[in-house]
């Protein structure tokens, strides 16, 4: 071979090779472009503020610092570019309100609370140092205190049996089941050691998990939760004798209403088509949730520059929500049918921010329903949360796990975070969409050695942590409001992909059971699931191709033939 023809050759093979490594660029940055937009912008700052602005209140509706928190919310929106609702023109597309309505029962706040063993001079609890020891709607004392004998009731105790008027009761466990009794038998208040093996609480000995009365409208009993270390003390002194206590509550219960915040960047193409980000303020920690409060209001804020700066646009409608826990998003979904109509897709925000290598557990993706919350083994487990085990009407088949899923390892490789998913337990913002069927899932962290407990500070926030989880989520937002043919054609060979590789895991572990012919409904779930979570694929057209609808077809039949592969092979074994 000449040298000339020798150079056109390796000019030959080097241009196909440039072709091939710019498109695969090309597709790359494709399916990467949103998050590539929002890294540089989300640096974690306005996140990581608002928690530890909003995590120096207990936080429930109506109440001072859930109100401060929503004023801090609306305050940074305005800074963002966002108007009232009331004050908008007809071109304005972003938008929010502060929703207000009566609360059916009296808010309730902290004061100050302390308690301690009579004859001791350091006190047992302060809430200076325990803001969680006083119950939840807990009455106050009188300005004195009062000073009265502890009894202490095992479960087996016959309460009706005891004298417990004007005493105040020592228990080891929940008030629930004996609530009504301690009322009918005069009792003042109840002191109560409740904490779960999950918290450590001999490790955090300090650590107090939050409990809550009934509203107490027409009552004056109150409640205090003790630490481990408190418990121990009461323990110690009760088994020398009589022991008497000095308990001083001040907290505050009146009338108000309750607020939620609904911020809008409104679609420019599909506006009546929505995704919803809720993150719920109440409850008194920084993890749980000033972080997902402070998260989704950085995704805001960002959402709006970055629009404001035409470095891109939303087709659909992107919604930002914080209220109560549940209720919010409840009435969010049932108030206007219509606009429930418009939901395509619901992320919860729900501890968010957390340190790892301090709270402990993992950052989680909560799916919606799937097969493993019926047959939970290999890769997947439960939390410690738990959560019950489903039956196969209850699924929700849906690309939307798939593709978070996708989207957050992506950001976890990049900014070596780890990603990890469990099984649908529920208990947060996403159960109300789901409920009314709509595809919702659940962004959080557990098992976490602070959750619900008075430790749950600043100092457990990482904002590291709430940029990354505020990164995947925002640029997985973005992406979903802006689907179109090419994203469909995207998720699908994704969904495809995750298909044949779940069937392909479900089954070897399915050979390896000593009945493996008694494994075939696992299969036959998970081939269902996929059948109709690829289907779903069809609602990120507006109208869906018949090129699509093809394409799904093939990728369905693929999951059949590898699912009867599967079971042929069961049968022979």
């Amino acid at each position: 071979m000449s040298h000339q023809k020798v150079s056109n050759a390796f000019l030959f093979i080097f241009l196909i090779f440039s072709f091939f490594l710019g498109h695969s660029q090309t597709s790359e940055n494709e399916s990467n472009r949103y998050l590539v937009l929002v890294r540089p912008a989300f640096d974690g700052t306005l996140a990581y503020n608002t928690t530890e602005f909003v995590a120096q209140y207990w936080r429930v509706p109506g109440n001072t610092g859930f109100n401060k928190s929503v004023d801090w919310i609306a305050s940074e929106l305005e800074k963002a570019g966002y108007v009232l609702e009331s004050e908008a023109q007809s071109t304005s597309r972003l938008t929010y309100r502060i929703e207000s309505r009566p609360m059916d029962r009296p808010t309730w706040e902290p004061v100050s609370a302390q308690l301690s063993i009579v004859g001791e001079s350091t006190p047992l609890l302060v809430s200076s140092k325990n803001r969680n020891m006083t119950f939840l709607n807990s009455v106050s004392t009188p300005q004195a205190g009062i000073t009265a004998e502890v009894i202490y009731i095992k479960p087996e105790d016959d309460l009706s049996s005891m004298d417990l008027k004007d005493k105040v009761v020592f228990i080891e466990s929940g008030i629930r089941s004996v609530y009504k009794q301690l009322l009918g038998n005069g009792v003042l208040g109840v002191l109560s050691y409740d904490n779960p093996d999950y918290l450590q609480p001999e490790k955090n000995v300090t650590s107090i998990q939050f409990r809550s009365l009934p509203s107490q409208t027409d009552t004056k009993f109150w409640g205090i939760a003790l630490s481990f270390e408190a418990k121990e003390r009461l323990q110690e002194a009760l088994k020398k004798g009589r022991t008497k206590v000095t308990v001083n509550i001040q907290t505050k219960i009146y009338t108000t209403d309750e607020l939620t915040v609904i911020a809008n960047i409104k679609g420019s193409k599909n506006p009546q088509e929505r995704l919803v980000f809720s993150a719920h303020i109440q409850e008194p920690g920084a993890n749980d949730n000033a972080s997902g409060v402070g998260t989704q209001l950085e995704m805001a804020t960002i959402a709006a520059s970055l629009i404001e700066e035409n470095k891109l646009d939303v087709d659909r409608t992107l919604t930002f929500l914080w209220g109560d826990e549940i209720s919010s998003t409840h009435r969010y979904i049932q108030e206007d049918k219509e606009r429930a109509k418009g939901i395509k897709w619901g992320i919860s925000l729900d501890m968010v921010g957390e340190n790892t290598d301090i709270t402990g557990g993992s950052f989680l993706i909560e799916k919606m329903p799937d097969p493993s919350a019926i047959w939970t083994r290999g890769q997947d487990k439960h939390t410690e949360w738990g959560g019950e085990v489903l039956a196969l009407e209850d699924m929700k088949p849906h690309y939307l796990n798939d593709f978070i899923i996708h989207n957050f390892k992506e950001q976890g490789n990049y900014a070596n975070w780890k990603v990890n998913t469990n099984p649908f337990e529920g208990g947060s913002d996403h159960t109300p969409f789901l409920k009314s069927d709509i595809p919702g899932l659940l962004l959080w962290h557990f098992t976490d050695q602070f959750y619900h407990t008075d430790n749950d500070r600043i100092d457990k926030v990482s904002q590291e942590t709430l940029k990354n989880v505020g990164t995947a989520a925002l640029a997985s937002g973005l992406y979903l409001v802006n689907a179109n043919t090419d994203t469909a054609n995207e998720i699908l060979n994704l969904v495809e992909k995750s298909a044949l590789k779940r069937l392909e895991s479900e089954f070897e572990l399915s050979i390896k059971s000593t009945l493996p012919a008694d494994e075939k409904p696992i299969l036959a779930a998970w081939e269902d699931w996929y059948l109709k979570a690829l289907q779903s694929i069809t609602d990120l057209e507006p109208l869906p191709t018949k090129d699509l609808q093809h394409k799904i077809k093939v990728a369905q039949q693929k999951v059949r033939e590898r699912t009867q592969n599967y079971l042929t092979e069961l049968d022979a074994r």
